[in-house]
């Protein structure tokens, strides 16, 4: 039988995509507005999508619709339960990121613990030129040796994150939760985990019950020398208390590469921070040139694997 794939956003994959195998027809559009989604599934029997939502009244008008290959790892646009109830597949990549990610925290993490942001702001207003010594002590620089990271996620990429911050002679923390599933992995409260930290990174699912996970009564747990990284999901922190949070000066900073919307095209008060201490990158920790070719790769193995009836990387 002969497969009719459709790639709704082609342009949010910076990579080869090679086309599968198997007998085919295959269409792809570099991006899709929600009403638009319909008629160019309309006959798909598989859809590869990113961040385009497909709801029970969506999936209702595709009758085709056989299987739904996520481009990224998570899915919380798709209902799931819908599918299930269709009878249709859903799968989505994993393990592509694991170098990439924590490479990311790192270097935000690096960037605001040295203060770099604050001193090249200086350099460009001439304080350097102006020294009276070879060097600027104008903002406090700090070391990762010794100190505590506070991780809430235990997937692939929290541990990935754990084994750089080792290296760089941290404690690590992994934050307990109810469906924590690794039993070679110590777990410590989440109460404990931000009250020790000296830097807290976010590597969890967006789900109903991870939502705003850190509000302003978590930040308000957290020392006010520590940092706050998400580059996980957007909507896992609550944005207007970390503003709050940052300007009560509860923690010394945070960096993230995720917003509640995206793009933000109605605004955020975290794009309005203009300060040293707070970095916002454009959610590109996952996209490092070698990642997104694993993505792509992985993409069509598992749409091949599900035609071949041998699924793989199965969410429903």
């Amino acid at each position: 039988m002969s497969q009719y794939v459709v790639f709704l956003e082609r342009d949010s994959l910076k990579a080869q995509v090679r086309r599968p195998i198997f007998e085919h027809r295959y269409e792809e559009y570099a991006h899709t507005a929600n009403d638009q989604v319909v008629s160019r599934l309309q006959q798909a029997t598989v859809a590869i999508i990113n961040k385009v939502r497909l709801n029970d009244e969506i999936l209702a008008q595709l009758p085709s619709l056989k299987l739904i290959a996520m481009c990224a790892t998570g899915y919380d646009g798709i209902d799931l339960a819908a599918c299930r109830r269709r009878g249709i597949a859903v799968t989505n990549i994993r393990n592509y990121a694991i170098h990439t990610v924590p490479e990311h925290v790192f270097a935000l993490l690096l960037a605001l613990r040295r203060n770099l942001l604050a001193y090249r702001q200086e350099i460009e207003q001439g304080a350097w030129q102006k020294s009276e010594q070879f060097c600027l002590f104008t903002h406090d620089i700090g070391e990762l040796f010794g100190s505590t990271m506070g991780i809430i996620g235990e997937g692939a990429i929290g541990q990935a994150t754990a084994a750089i911050a080792r290296g760089f002679g941290m404690r690590v923390l992994f934050a307990y939760h109810p469906s924590s599933r690794k039993k070679d992995l110590a777990f410590t409260p989440l109460d404990q985990v931000l009250a020790e930290s000296d830097v807290l990174s976010l590597h969890c699912p967006l789900l109903p019950a991870t939502r705003n996970l850190i509000g302003i009564e978590e930040l308000r747990k957290m020392k006010r020398s520590a940092f706050l990284i998400n580059t996980a999901r957007g909507g896992l922190v609550d944005e207007p208390a970390l503003v709050r949070a940052l300007d009560e000066k509860l923690i010394a900073g945070a960096g993230f590469d995720v917003l509640t919307e995206e793009p933000p095209v109605n605004g955020n008060p975290l794009l309005e921070l203009r300060r040293p201490n707070f970095i916002l990158t454009p959610h590109v920790a996952w996209a490092s040139a070698e990642a997104m070719q694993t993505l792509a790769d992985q993409l069509i193995d598992n749409i091949e694997a599900w035609v071949a009836a041998k699924p793989q990387n199965l969410v429903t």
